[in-house]
């Protein structure tokens, strides 16, 4: 009955399978009861003579809506990773009217299920739903296994549906609204910025003065942040609900006076509002990858139009302060070649590096005479850095693997990772600095730059799920030099023998990228990236040039050693460089 009703279904839009096969996602019937969300239907062409599937022709995406009805959409994905885009047409949510757009990512499952569904209105991201796995045998002892951890998993889903939708009702209640509005109104105006609140000569004039940020639509500017918090904030801008003369200065402002923005006694109950982050992003290893994969395989022309020749997207260090974009590559030069000198890397050095980005500092180790290898999650990029190392020449002495770091084997008397610590997730810490400890030969160093913060903030966000989670890094834990220290010297033999800081020079080097960024916008849209995407990269990049600005943020390079040939340091968040 199943396969009849969709050849019905093609055929009344002019799909003939003629007897192809038709690969099936749906949630099994748990004791009695299913409910699937989504169903979705891979439909092919005619097996092949030597009798391998025949080509894909469409994939039906059939959504249920808590209500008992469906409705089906044609999707005819146009690349390999399945991506498609159809009109909202069904009601599914009271939170939403049947509008937007659905964008979704449905590749055909093989030894992993990795699928995603978008649904963007008004310029925005409203929701995301995905769906992962890896494959494994329907054996009695895995289906009982599973059955045991998940007794009720069909009956969960229908209830997690039922308790979201309150839960989302209740922070977007019109009390919740009005004590938003209330909220916002007094904290902003307690602030050294120039606040327009509203167009119009009905507009009101709020802050003590300073940088100008502009509410352009006050009720969809309170609505995101009684709904979302800081991600309703973000969420705002990329919806041109809001704007800024000087971006990182109004960001700025914000970054020092956060606590303000939430009265007192608030805090003590900030759990109680804070938005949870997704168990999706917790960096397994099966995790890591998509995570990795969700910013660092946008687009190798993408990150080529803002960085500069060396392709290293991680901050630099400069002569002096300001800089130009035509000092940008000495300054990175000279920021991997302080690290390699910290790990004293030389002729016939065993490097690892966890984290390769596009090459730059393999090649620079390289050129001293090290045999590299190095480790990245990202496909994008590992091809693109084996394409370098082969035009450099350096082929026979640089090992680039797309493998995950608690993967690596071998010794090695040295290891750098430029700002890979704030990928791995505060959970997996200890496994990180577990993973060095082992990997490195007696009398070995370790060398990493990281983005630090305070580490009373730190502890304090821990928790948090914010934008730039949500949007830019997922998965992402920016630590502190003292976590650093406490996780090593609690769970390895490495001691913290040094740091140095150079938090103004990431601001520098962030606000060249951002200028850079902008001046090329039409090349950014050629690339097919949208007003929205424009938006949300602009604000990451001027969120992140505030933080180094004000110090909310800070980069250091760190030294480890082994205890035997460790000189202890001080409990500090490091010296000034």
């Amino acid at each position: 009955a199943l396969r009849a009703g969709l050849d019905r279904y093609l055929a009344a839009h002019g799909i003939d399978l003629a007897g192809g096969r038709v690969l099936m996602l749906a949630h099994a019937r748990v004791l009695g009861h299913v409910f699937n969300p989504l169903t979705l239907y891979w439909c092919h062409g005619p097996d092949t003579d030597s009798g391998s599937t025949g080509d894909l022709r469409c994939v039906v995406a059939e959504v249920h809506n808590t209500y008992g009805e469906r409705h089906c959409y044609l999707l005819r994905p146009e690349a390999a990773d399945g991506r498609a885009e159809t009109p909202k047409e069904f009601y599914v949510s009271p939170f939403f009217t049947v509008d937007g757009t659905y964008r979704m990512r449905l590749p055909e499952p093989g030894a992993r299920l990795d699928l995603a569904v978008h649904l963007d209105r008004e310029g925005v991201r409203r929701f995301t739903a995905t769906v992962r796995g890896t494959r494994g045998p329907a054996t009695a002892r895995a289906l009982l296994r599973a059955a045991a951890r998940r007794p009720f998993s069909t009956l969960a889903v229908s209830l997690g549906i039922r308790l979201h939708g309150i839960r989302l009702w209740a922070r977007g209640s019109p009390p919740r609204a009005l004590l938003g509005r209330l909220l916002l109104t007094r904290a902003l105006d307690r602030l050294p910025l120039h606040v327009a609140w509203g167009e119009g000569p009905e507009g009101r004039r709020l802050g003590k003065g300073g940088p100008w940020l502009r509410v352009r639509d006050t009720d969809a500017f309170v609505r995101r942040i009684a709904v979302g918090g800081l991600i309703g904030f973000g969420e705002s801008y990329m919806a041109r609900e809001w704007e800024a003369e000087d971006l990182p200065a109004v960001l700025g402002v914000l970054a020092q006076h956060l606590t303000q923005l939430v009265p007192a006694p608030l805090h003590r109950v900030r759990r109680l509002w804070d938005l949870r982050r997704p168990a999706s992003e917790r960096n397994t290893v099966e995790a890591a990858r998509d995570n990795i994969q969700h910013h660092y395989d946008l687009s190798n022309d993408l990150f080529a139009l803002f960085l500069d020749e060396t392709l290293t997207y991680s901050g630099a260090v400069f002569r002096s302060l300001p800089a130009t974009f035509d000092a940008l590559p000495a300054a990175q030069h000279r920021k991997i070649d302080r690290l390699l000198d910290l790990a004293r890397v030389g002729p016939g050095t065993r490097l690892l590096e966890i984290g390769t980005g596009w090459g730059e500092l393999a090649l620079r180790a390289a050129a001293r005479g090290a045999h590299v290898t190095t480790v990245t999650l990202s496909a994008e990029q590992r091809d693109l850095a084996l394409t370098r190392v082969a035009h450099a020449g350096y082929a026979d002495r640089v090992d680039i693997r797309l493998c995950d770091y608690r993967d690596v084997s071998g010794s090695y008397d040295a290891i750098v990772s430029v700002e890979m610590i704030e990928a791995v997730g505060a959970e997996f810490w200890p496994e990180y600095f577990a993973v060095l400890d082992r990997r490195l030969a007696p009398g070995g160093r370790v060398a990493l730059q990281a983005i630090t913060m305070p580490h009373e903030r730190m502890r304090a966000t821990r928790s948090s799920y914010t934008w730039i989670q949500k949007y830019i890094f997922p998965g992402g834990m920016i630590p502190s030099l003292r976590a650093v220290d406490d996780l090593t010297r609690t769970g390895t033999t490495l001691r913290l023998v040094r740091s140095d800081r150079y938090g103004p020079h990431y601001a520098e080097t962030l606000r060249l990228w951002r200028a850079r960024f902008a001046e090329r916008a039409d090349q950014v849209d050629a690339l097919g990236f949208d007003a929205v995407f424009r938006r949300m990269w602009d604000l990451y990049l001027a969120y992140s040039e505030a933080g180094f600005a004000t110090g909310y943020l800070d980069v250091q390079q760190i030294l480890l050693k082994r205890e035997d040939a460790a000189v202890p340091a001080p409990r500090t968040e490091g010296s000034p460089a």
